[in-house]
């Protein structure tokens, strides 16, 4: 992403793009546990009050499938909250303007940390030190 994606602008940018389909995709989620759930609250009416009923506890215990899926429900709803907190965050990110020369700084570093991997220099350097004495280049 370094390569593709080398300046401030690009990063920024790009990182606003994953926040977005991360929210997007946990909220969506979300929505659809909260509608399974309702509904599966909604298919089950309780039965009418018996004298027998009155003297068992009031609630019955979740099963261990529902209770996993309200503890998923109550991460997801963790992670959006945290999410937006990191949007906030990010809106300010955008404020930050740079000059010219120093986008062309992020480009020489980006080109330091990620180097093209397709460069031939590269590809024999990585040709050299794959090869060990326990596995030879089986080339015929």
């Amino acid at each position: 992403m370094i390569r593709e994606n080398p300046t401030l602008r690009q990063q920024q940018e790009l990182n606003w793009a994953a926040l977005q389909s991360f929210r997007t995709l946990a909220g969506r989620v979300l929505e659809e546990l909260q509608k399974t759930q309702g509904d599966g609250e909604a298919e089950a009416p309780s039965p009418p009050p018996t004298a027998a009923a009155a003297s068992a506890p009031v609630g019955e215990a979740p099963s261990p499938e529902e209770e996993s899926q309200q503890q998923a429900i109550a991460d997801l709803e963790n992670i959006n909250a945290h999410l937006f907190s990191i949007e906030a965050l990010m809106e300010r990110i955008f404020d930050v303007r740079v000059p010219e020369d120093v986008e062309q700084k992020f480009r020489e570093v980006a080109g330091e940390l990620a180097p093209d991997p397709l460069n031939a220099d590269r590809l024999r350097l990585n040709r050299l030190l794959h090869q060990t004495p326990d596995l030879p280049d089986h080339r015929p």
